[in-house]
């Protein structure tokens, strides 16, 4: 018999192995340089206010910690320890050998302000987004987001499981942690932008104006039951821009039209708050549709079939799965589910920087899918990844190897394209079964 081992407990997202730190990859610090090039930096050192100060020059000036934080994502550094003594054996990406002390380093996590990166990562997604336009996408999607200036997921996620794995006070433990929210573009998974709150049991709704500010006119956003709210729905409707998320049970409504229907959808207008002394101002669509024995509801400003069809409602909403995969990528694998500095500032910093290398690592998987002549989300990012261990490999055997040509001619072996499971096959064919219309008495 089998010997069996005893199943692990805890959050996966907190097991770590300490590895050796991984080699750099030319091609992505050559991006790395592009997106924060040195004139990024200038004009920072010269913000006035309570930071001026900080942001003097000295030893532990922005490009360097900038470096170094990258550096510890980027390949995967045990943390500022490793970091420090790296930086004084070889450098950090464009900072030469340095020596500085590990209590230095975390000093000035605490203290170099958190906005500043905020800043950097403001410039880095702007530049990633007209990289981003080349990308392709599969021809269904093509078809959607020519008919928007944007589609974007918006999503929360708490950093409280995160905190907890710190060797900390209990009453250190009550003050990190905090909740992000970010916003990624839906076919590409290009992250859009990031906001952060030190509350990690706030609302998503919180987030609402932000969001609503954000998008471009004629814009679509996918999120969740947290943003269920008719002044937020009036706001974009009125702005001239799109939703679409869950309906919520329970909440009263009115029909208005009935669009089409079959025996396992239908499509309509409808009134919300029709018992409220506060209503939906504004009609918006419902899609229900029959997905086994459970009936699911959608719910959308836009109203023209010919806009956004009830079949392309329920399918743009499953890619908020792209989301879910992002937050999956960045804890896990690029150990945003550690913590170095006790502190909310290094917290930030963290973050940040975490996000910059998921920015660089999205742009090679869109490289590796044109190398494939495959739409970008036929590319495991999680493959592409972890395949980069295959490269730094090459690499510290004195090969030079071009990075996307490497794992483009390897992808069955490295897993790159993602498999076509038998569930899939069989989602297709019932969704051939359920768009079938009925005529409208």
């Amino acid at each position: 018999m089998a010997r069996q081992h005893p199943r692990r407990k805890g959050n996966p997202d907190l097991r770590r192995k300490t590895n050796q730190p991984g080699v750099e990859i030319p091609e992505i610090t050559k991006e790395l340089f592009e997106l924060l090039e040195p004139t990024m930096f200038t004009p920072l050192k010269y913000l006035q206010g309570t930071h001026e100060k900080m942001m003097r020059d000295r030893v532990l000036n922005l490009p360097v910690m900038v470096a170094l934080v990258l550096s510890i994502v980027y390949r995967q550094i045990a943390g500022i320890s490793e970091a420090v003594r790296l930086l004084e054996e070889e450098g950090l990406l464009w900072v030469a050998s340095l020596k500085v002390s590990k209590q230095a380093v975390s000093k000035r996590m605490m203290n170099v302000p958190a906005e500043i990166f905020a800043i950097l990562l403001k410039g880095v997604l702007e530049k990633a987004a007209e990289k981003g336009k080349k990308l392709q996408v599969g021809e269904k999607w093509e078809k959607i987001r020519e008919k928007f200036s944007a589609v974007w997921i918006a999503d929360g996620s708490t950093l409280e499981q995160i905190r907890k794995n710190m060797k900390i006070s209990k009453e250190e433990k009550s003050k990190l942690g905090g909740k992000i929210m970010m916003v990624v573009e839906a076919f590409t998974q290009r992250p859009v932008t990031l906001w952060y709150t030190e509350n990690d049991k706030s609302n998503d709704k919180i987030w609402c104006e932000e969001l609503a500010a954000k998008l471009p006119e004629n814009g679509l956003i996918l999120v969740d039951m947290g943003f269920f709210s008719f002044v937020w729905f009036d706001l974009l409707t009125e702005a001239k821009k799109f939703f679409l998320t869950r309906f919520r049970a329970g909440t009263s409504y009115k029909t208005k039209q009935v669009l089409s229907q079959g025996s396992h959808y239908r499509d309509e207008i409808i009134i919300m708050g029709n018992y409220r002394s506060n209503p939906c101002k504004h009609p918006v669509r419902l899609v229900s549709v029959l997905w086994g024995t459970i009936w699911y509801q959608y719910l959308t400003n836009v109203l023209s079939p010919e806009q956004l069809s009830a079949e392309e409602v329920c399918d743009l909403y499953r890619r908020r799965w792209t989301i879910e995969e992002a937050f999956l990528l960045t804890k896990r694998l690029l150990g945003l589910a550690y913590l170095w500095v006790g502190n909310k500032n290094g917290v930030q910093i963290q973050i940040i920087c975490t996000l910059i290398f998921y920015t660089v690592l999205n742009q090679l998987v869109g490289e590796v899918a044109i190398a494939l002549n495959q739409p970008k989300e036929k590319i495991s990012v999680e493959m592409v990844f972890r395949s980069l261990y295959y490269v730094a490999k090459a690499i510290a055997r004195g090969e030079k190897p071009d990075t996307v040509t490497y794992l483009a001619e390897r992808a069955k072996l490295f897993g790159l394209v993602k498999a076509e499971r038998k569930r899939h096959r069989e989602k297709a064919a019932l969704n051939q079964q359920i768009w079938e219309p009925i005529p409208l008495s």
